[in-house]
Formats: structure tokens, C-alpha cells, sequence
């Protein structure tokens, strides 16, 4: 038996050692035509531009040279395959194969997503006073939140929406109160979604919705019309008051980051139809297909993950920026912080050893322009290396053609700015450059080519995992805090004096309850 795969033994890591001693500059990448001639790649409408960072030909190479010693090929047929691959929680990983085609024509909880759709949207579904449904609530947290409002918020159109999303998943009940406040109880739907149907906050939450129902709606079963569940725990959701035939299920192997392309995306479909959803996960399947086949100096997620490894592990990056040149992708951001973080913040590798090398970068962002005025002084003329990926979009139906125009001079005026720079006279007024980044375009923002823009970042992110032989499927991390809110809750700790005052500073009261 081979010895796990541990990257800092590898040659090639060595090698990228060495090489990163002296590592080209941005400007000296940018006049090699050899690696020019490599960093422009192109899927359907979807344009991947890496011309603008601290490479060269050798690097790459040895780059590439990492990914193939590393369990990559192996993990990646078993992503498609159904291995389990998700070691430590016993699963395969099944986002993949809920978006292809087949799977879309057969898949029963897919058909009834359609049926359920179409009813709320030509009224044939209607509330306990028989009036049609304008609003949705959508309750949940992590994945069952961040996934379906950033692609309701990408893909929310004045003139094709049908309904209006609010979406609820913070305990604080300010957030869930404001929202209700919003909504007619009578023509509100609440979608309440959490995988197991256990989630504390989500289970808080959809309880004050529920509760607010009850206070305005006849006491009927039609009452049971209003509410949804997208679960794997039908019974408990039937206990709470959902009727059977609104439970909308998914499979165990379909992590929360992942969770969109699943029932955990009725809530898109519900705004933006059902053919949106449709077209969403065949962008999904397109990029799917082309990581699974195209060679790898071709591949673009594996471009981009290539990328991260080079800043992180050999250059000293500790965070990587994500720019959207679009006002409706606001939220992108903040989506791939979980996608990317909950998946490589990993200190251990498959086999249970102690990493001694970086994983994870930390992953952050916001929309430009407002970026520029806000941290790009950082990025320009600060002291930390900040890798980017510049995301932008040919044209855009919603906006003018100038503002549109003005939008994409600033991205390629921040991306020239920041890989050439500018010195004179004035040192408070020098750029030092040589800053890196990655430019993602793609026509227009369409259901598909946000399917496509997702799944390349997903398997940009399975690619990372790979080569630092971490599983990225699991997030045994965000479990710790929960059981100390819970036993701080019951009052059975015994804490230090430090934490007793600070259970007395966020004024909690540790008295023991009675079994």
C-alpha cells in the first residue's frame, strides 16, 4: 500500500519551493508570450483571462506537476462515480449527479417542484381565504439561506418575477419580525428548509412563522397551504404542521453549500419560474462536464485552483478577493465565503494527520464599484498580498448602455491599475503593482451561465481539497459552539471564572434548571 499523499514531500512542491524564490512579476508574466498564450480559456459563454498574475510556463508546469501526484484523478471519478468520498461522514457527494439531465427527467422531487410551482403561479394553490400567494418567506440557515437568496437576488427580474423572496435565517428575532411585518399572512407562503429539520435557529424561526399564521388565519386545514418544507426529515416536518404533499425531500449526500441545486432551490423557482431552476442546473452540468473531461492545462477550475495554491502555499497569501462587476451578484461573495471556507478551513488530512502546510485562504469581496471606495486603497497600495478574481458581464438588459460601459472601464482600469502601477515624484502617489488577478466574464446574466459561473467555483474549491489531501465535504468545525450554547442553555457547566464572566458580561443566567 502507498503512503498517504502528504504535498510537502511531493518533488513538484519542492520545486515550486524553488521556484518561488523568484517568481516572476505581474509585468514580466504579462510580457511572456509562451504563458500568454496559455491564460486565455473559454467554455460556452463563460471567458477565464489568468494573464494578469505571477507565472510563468516552469511554474505552471510544476503547478500541474502537484495536482497529478495528489489524489485529484482518484477523488474527481468519485465525485461522478458515487464513491464515498465524504470519508468522514460515510456519503458520496451527489451534487453533481441531481443536475445532470437524466437524473433531471426521472427525479420524482424535480417533477413535483414543477407541479407545486405551477400551481402557486396560476393560482390553482391559494392560501386559507383563497387568495393567491405574493410573498415567500424562505427560513434557513448556512447553505438552506446563502445559496438560493444569492441566486434569487442574481437572477430577480422586474418584468419576470413572480413572486416576492424575503429571506429569514439569523436567531435574532429583529430579523424574522421586520420580515413578517413586510407580508400578508394571508397571501405568504413559508418555506421553511433545514436538512435534518432540527437546525436551532431555523426551527426558532419557522415557529414564529407559524405562530404568526395562527394568529390571523382561520383555524382550518387549509391553514397547512401556507407552509413548506424542504427536508429529509418528513416526519418531523409532518409534525410540525406541514402537509405531506408540501414536503419537498433531497438525498442524505447533498451537503448544505451544495444544497441549492436541490429541493433546497424551490424558493428560485418559485420567483423566477420553474424554467429558470431548469436552465440554473444545466449550467451546473455544462461546467460539470468540462471538468470532468477537458485536459487539465485546459481546465478551468483547475486553472483557478492552481492559482490559490500558488498564492497561498508558496507566495504567502493568506486571503483571495472576489469582485463582482454586477450589483445582483452582491451576495456572490458571501456565498463562496461558505462554499470556500466551511470546505478547506481543514487542519487535518484524509487520513488524520496534522497539517503543517496552509490550506484554506480567506475569502472575501464585494461588488465594484462600491469596492473601490471602500478597501481597494488596501489592494493598491497596501502591504498584503491579495490575489483577485474580477468577475464581469457583456451586457446587462437592466442597466444603460453607459452605465454598463462605465462598469466595465472600471473593472479593466482596476485590474491594469493594479497589475502595472504607476511611480513619480511623489511617493504617497506611487502604485507599486504587481498586484494579481483573474478576470471571469461571461455574455449576460443568464440562469445558465450563473449555473456555469457556480459549479466552476465549486470544483475550483474540490480541486484545492485534492491537492491538500483534505476533504472538503464535511464541516465538523461549526459543531463545538453549538453543544456549549446548548449546555450553556441547560445550565449543567461548571465554567472557569473567566467564562463565568463572560456569561455574566452577554448577561446570561447560569442557574441549573430541574431535570
Amino acid at each position: 500500500m502507498s503512503e498517504p499523499f502528504y504535498p510537502p514531500s511531493a518533488l513538484a512542491w519542492q520545486t515550486l519551493k524553488a521556484l518561488s524564490e523568484q517568481a516572476p512579476s505581474v509585468q514580466t508574466a504579462m510580457n511572456d508570450t509562451e504563458w500568454q498564450r496559455k491564460a486565455h480559456l473559454q467554455l460556452n459563454e463563460l471567458t477565464l483571462n489568468v494573464s494578469h498574475h505571477r507565472m510563468s510556463i516552469d511554474i505552471f508546469e510544476g503547478l500541474l506537476a502537484l495536482l497529478n501526484a495528489s489524489p485529484f484523478a482518484t477523488l474527481r471519478a468519485g465525485l461522478f462515480s458515487g464513491e464515498a468520498i465524504n470519508l468522514t461522514e460515510h456519503r458520496a457527494v451527489g451534487h453533481t449527479r441531481i443536475r445532470t439531465p437524466d437524473f433531471m427527467r426521472a427525479d420524482p422531487t424535480l417533477k413535483a417542484i414543477r407541479e407545486f410551482t405551477q400551481a402557486v403561479h396560476s393560482g390553482a394553490l391559494k392560501g386559507a381565504t383563497q387568495r393567491p400567494f405574493k410573498h415567500i418567506v424562505n427560513i434557513g440557515i448556512g447553505g438552506s439561506d446563502l445559496g438560493p437568496k444569492m441566486v434569487c437576488q442574481a437572477l430577480d427580474h422586474p418584468d419576470r418575477s413572480r413572486l416576492t423572496c424575503h429571506f429569514v435565517a439569523n436567531v435574532d428575532g429583529a430579523e424574522i419580525n421586520t420580515v413578517l411585518r413586510r407580508c400578508d399572512p394571508e397571501t405568504t407562503l413559508i418555506v421553511i428548509a433545514s436538512k435534518t429539520f432540527t437546525t436551532q435557529e431555523t426551527l426558532m424561526n419557522a415557529r414564529t412563522a407559524r405562530a404568526w399564521l395562527q394568529a390571523s388565519l382561520p383555524d382550518s386545514p387549509e391553514r397547512a397551504q401556507h407552509l413548506v418544507a424542504l427536508t429529509t426529515a418528513a416526519t418531523k416536518a409532518i409534525d410540525f404542521g406541514v402537509a405531506p404533499n408540501q414536503i419537498f425531500a433531497f438525498d442524505e449526500d447533498i451537503g448544505g453549500r451544495y444544497s441549492l441545486w436541490s429541493s433546497i432551490g424551490l424558493t428560485i423557482a418559485l420567483q423566477s419560474g420553474f424554467e429558470t431552476f431548469e436552465a440554473l442546473l444545466l449550467g451546473g452540468h455544462a461546467m460539470d462536464q468540462h471538468f470532468s473531461e477537458a485536459p487539465l492545462p485546459q481546465n478551468l477550475p483547475v486553472i483557478l485552483a492552481l492559482m490559490s495554491v500558488w498564492y497561498g502555499n508558496f507566495l504567502g497569501a493568506q486571503s483571495q478577493a472576489v469582485i463582482p462587476y454586477c450589483e445582483r451578484l452582491g451576495l456572490f461573495p458571501a456565498f463562496l465565503q461558505q462554499l470556500d471556507m466551511e470546505s478547506l478551513g481543514k487542519s487535518t488530512t484524509r487520513e488524520g494527520r496534522s497539517t503543517d502546510y496552509q490550506t484554506g485562504l480567506i475569502t472575501w469581496g464585494q461588488t465594484g464599484t462600491n469596492g473601490q471606495h471602500a478597501f481597494f486603497q488596501l489592494l493598491h497600495q497596501g502591504t498584503h498580498l491579495v490575489p483577485l478574481d474580477f468577475i464581469g458581464f457583456g451586457e446587462d438588459s437592466l442597466s444603460s448602455e453607459p452605465a454598463h460601459r462605465a462598469l466595465r472601464l472600471n473593472l479593466a482600469a482596476q485590474v491594469t491599475a493594479l497589475a502595472q502601477g504607476q511611480s513619480g515624484a511623489n511617493p504617497h502617489r506611487d502604485y507599486a503593482g504587481n498586484k494579481p488577478s483573474s478576470v471571469i466574464m461571461l455574455d449576460a446574466l443568464t440562469p445558465f451561465n450563473l449555473g456555469m459561473l457556480i459549479a466552476l467555483y465549486e470544483h475550483k474549491v474540490f480541486t484545492c481539497s485534492a491537492i491538500w489531501n483534505i476533504n472538503a465535504f464535511d464541516q465538523w468545525g461549526v459543531e463545538l459552539g453549538k453543544a456549549l450554547a446548548n449546555a450553556f442553555d441547560r445550565g449543567d457547566l461548571d465554567p472557569p471564572p473567566v467564562t463565568q464572566a463572560l456569561l455574566d458580561q452577554v448577561q446570561l443566567n447560569q442557574t441549573k434548571r430541574d431535570p
